[in-house]
């Protein structure tokens, strides 16, 4: 079988979660013998191959493209949706002019601005954003959802989301984990007692970029004045810089700034911490809560999103806008001893070979 992997033409400039996804995908799926190729060309040939696999709704115009030249060259399409949007958080907690704006927009209005405004000032116009402006940020996402064979959402709940939100009726779908990388994370190999992050024992991290949709200022408030180390781990928001120089100005002696680390270094500074928080305003999931759970670190989650498909009963969860909510958690998941459950069900079911397994499922679903 060989398969066309193809999502936003800026991926390897603005790396994310979905850049991720797709090569790790790709790695453990020709372990199982499929052919992948990555292409981030609108229009490539396509005549090769059988599948083409598309990554992330949320970004439709350049993905609404790459359908497009696959329907034209009729192959079936099938797409990693990753989709979850952030209008809780654009209406009552992004800030300025543009919190005031979300009030009176739809939620795809809200979208279909954000994409122009980023593709205009970064000079990226190409005929995607042109079709976004006729059709509309939801018309091109409905276009594509019409057009898929199969769907492979993270979780049975954003399938749900995405289903009402665009009126799908007899659709497919195959329900694909998020994933954390046991060859990485693994609190075998790590020696807490040599750790380069040792003077961390103990300390509550969060590895998350410092911006407004991860609700960084409000976690920083929550530790302030305890006796708690926290310990963020990340890049701070080029495009929220006010909003940076909040949660350092809020930040205490207690709070320390690692900045952007190596993603194989981040084994080491979960294993010297007790909890996680990721009191973000949407996941789906967090793959930073997984690699710490599975480090044995208790984990504060958000529930909004996609969350308790993977955490169940076995995180805390606390509510983004509520200071003494994310508190309240990490109390919870300091005092409580470490939770076995979580780390063995991550092991067991949300690793990349259970990815691919699933994901080759759903290309066997498109050619029966």
């Amino acid at each position: 079988m060989r398969v066309l992997f193809q999502t936003r033409t800026n991926l390897y400039e603005a790396p994310g979660g979905d850049m991720v996804q797709m090569e790790k995908t790709k790695e453990y799926l020709e372990k199982l013998g499929v052919h992948i190729d990555i292409s981030l060309e609108l229009e490539p040939d396509v005549s090769s191959y059988d599948i083409v696999h598309l990554f992330n709704l949320m970004e439709p115009q350049d993905i609404y493209i790459q359908m497009l030249n696959a329907k034209k060259q009729n192959k079936p399409v099938v797409l990693s949706t990753i989709y979850g949007l952030y209008t809780e958080f654009e209406r009552k907690a992004r800030g300025g002019l543009f919190q005031k704006l979300a009030n009176l927009l739809s939620p795809y209005q809200i979208g279909y601005l954000k994409v122009i405004i980023k593709h205009y000032t970064s000079n990226r116009m190409h005929a995607g954003v042109y079709k976004m402006m006729y059709k509309g940020y939801y018309g091109l996402m409905k276009e594509l959802t019409d057009y898929t064979s199969v769907f492979l959402p993270n979780s049975h709940s954003e399938m749900k989301r995405v289903a009402g939100e665009f009126g799908l009726q007899n659709y497919q779908y195959v329900s694909i984990p998020n994933a954390i990388d046991q060859a990485v994370f693994s609190n075998v190999s790590v020696d807490v007692t040599t750790s380069k992050y040792k003077e961390f024992e103990g300390c509550i991290v969060c590895a998350a970029r410092i911006e407004g949709r991860k609700s960084t200022l409000n976690l920083v408030k929550a530790v302030k004045n305890t006796d708690y180390k926290l310990v963020l781990v990340g890049k701070a928001s080029a495009n929220q810089k006010g909003y940076v120089e909040q949660v350092k100005a809020e930040a205490g002696d207690n709070v320390t700034f690692l900045g952007a680390i190596p993603h194989d270094e981040l084994k080491e500074l979960y294993a010297v911490a007790r909890v996680h928080v990721l009191a973000s305003w949407m996941e789906t999931p967090g793959l930073s809560s997984l690699e710490a759970a599975v480090m044995d670190c208790n984990v504060v989650v958000t529930p909004k999103g996609d969350t308790y498909d993977y955490f169940e009963d076995d995180a805390f969860y606390c509510e983004p806008d509520d200071v003494q909510s994310i508190k309240n958690a990490i109390d919870q998941a300091y005092a409580a001893p470490l939770n076995t459950n979580l780390k063995e069900r991550i092991l067991k079911k949300f690793v990349w070979e259970e990815t691919a397994k699933e994901t080759l499922k759903a290309y066997q679903l498109v050619k029966s």
